[in-house]
């Protein structure tokens, strides 16, 4: 049984990661776009073709973590060496140098390209530490739901103080506002992470995979139906999220045409956010953890769809459907990530081989995937509806931001859903396998 204490500084471990990862979901796309000057198409590739490199780098990254053996342990270790060197590409990404049009676009896939590779780097074995924390199912949906509660929290600091910070700091420059901001958060993120370093402790490992090689390790990945089924479900799941939370901005700035509550509008979906996670783990105590998820993502897409009808004036609702939106979207959150050490456990059942981390870097590509589709979908649909930033836009372009706003995600969630049909392990199958994993370890 883990102590509070150290599900705290796991999850707090997230928080250094959110720091990044909202960052790119609420403002990468806004501060490429209306700071540096870049088209909203060409970002929309630059975060496409960036996916093709983590292709190659997380099964790599994860089958390096499950090799390696240090007196910390295989994944806590990562945290101590990358939390520096994530911090400082971190602000270097949003760093803005007074280059060409060309050089900006160089710049930008270069410096974007190393903040992915970096954080591939550490989010890889820190999501896999979850995994090896304990071996009880119920206690990794608790784990999970304390991660992304304090992981929330990263976004809370990120979507309320952002804006406030770049407009202080900055003083009317935005470029450099957003620049000092960064190193901010990225010293904060640094802090997390080593205290989620020093008060972790690994408890499940497994010795047998230094018999496989790597292609070995994906052949035997593979035959893993159910993990094949996360990557699939965690895919179009973060297309349509990050869709929805990239055009967020836009949203409020031009279809609800209130610029100055940005902050406050990404503020309360980050609340909802967090008591969403929270309320994870007492729902899966009462529902099974696949027909919560399922019906879940039937709920996220009706919400979503709500907010498509609602009058621009009518400012209270749109808070108040998007903080539902949130609140259920990330109540799914903790139970697919406890799915994954579920998965990682049938993989063991099934061939003996236990394959933690290779299982958490193939998950994360595809959420990686789906945060570059989403963001790339968003900038696309913004050239095609003929966005142009700073400028007044016209009825069809807001009614098109609308629409990618609203619609477009219910749809993905509505197939998410479809595709979580299909996972087999249900609670009871876990508690069976579970069981049998234990009596094998005794024999």
């Amino acid at each position: 049984m883990l102590t509070k204490k150290e599900k705290i500084a796991y999850g707090l471990g997230d928080t250094a990661s959110n720091i990044i990862f909202q960052t790119v979901m609420l403002f990468l796309t806004f501060f490429y776009t209306d700071i540096f000057g870049i088209s909203p198409a060409i970002v929309g590739t630059l975060f496409l073709v960036v996916r093709v490199i983590d292709a190659v780098t997380d099964p790599l990254m994860g089958s390096l973590t499950d090799s390696t053996r240090t007196k910390y342990g295989s994944y806590r270790p990562y945290l101590l060496w990358l939390a520096l060197p994530f911090g400082v590409i971190s602000i270097i990404t949003f760093t803005t140098p007074d280059l060409s049009d060309t050089g900006k676009v160089i710049y930008a896939f270069v410096t974007y390209t190393l903040l992915m590779l970096v954080y591939t780097a550490i989010n890889i074995p820190y999501s896999a530490l979850g995994g090896v924390l304990s071996k009880d199912p119920t206690e990794r949906v608790s784990i999970q739901s304390y991660r992304f509660v304090f992981g929330m929290l990263g976004g809370l600091i990120i979507s309320s103080c952002t804006m406030p910070l770049v407009n202080w700091l900055g003083k009317g420059d935005n470029a450099l506002g957003y620049q000092l901001t960064m190193v901010i958060m990225s010293c904060l993120g640094v802090a997390l992470f080593l205290i989620c370093f020093r008060f972790t402790k690994e408890r499940v490992t497994a010795q047998q995979n230094k018999q496989l090689n790597l292609k070995q390790q994906m052949n035997t990945l593979w035959q893993n139906g159910p993990f094949k089924v996360l990557c699939a479900a965690s895919l179009m799941l973060l297309t349509s999220m990050v869709l929805r939370t990239t055009l967020a901005i836009y949203y409020v700035k031009y279809v609800l045409g209130e610029g100055e509550l940005v902050t406050a509008f990404v503020t309360i979906g980050m609340i909802g956010n967090i008591l969403g996670c929270a309320c994870a783990q007492p729902l899966s105590k009462r529902v099974d953890k696949k027909t919560a998820y399922i019906y879940l993502q039937y709920l996220s897409a009706i919400i979503s769809c709500v907010a498509f009808w609602l009058p621009g004036e009518q400012l209270i609702w749109a808070f108040a459907i998007y903080f539902l939106w949130c609140f259920v979207t990330q109540m799914a959150t903790p139970l697919l990530w406890a799915k994954m050490a579920d998965t990682i456990d049938y993989g063991q059942w099934q061939n003996g081989h236990r394959l933690t981390g290779l299982v958490y870097a193939s998950v994360v590509f595809f959420i990686k995937l789906g945060l570059a589709l989403g963001g790339a979908i968003a900038g696309w649909l913004l050239a095609y509806y003929g966005y142009q930033a700073n400028t007044a836009l016209s009825e069809p372009t807001r009614d098109g931001i609308l629409i990618s706003f609203t619609l477009f995600p219910a749809i993905g969630s509505i197939l998410v859903a479809l595709i979580m049909k299909r996972y087999i392990l249900d609670n009871q199958t876990v508690q069976q396998i579970t069981a049998e994993l234990a009596v094998k370890s005794r024999i």
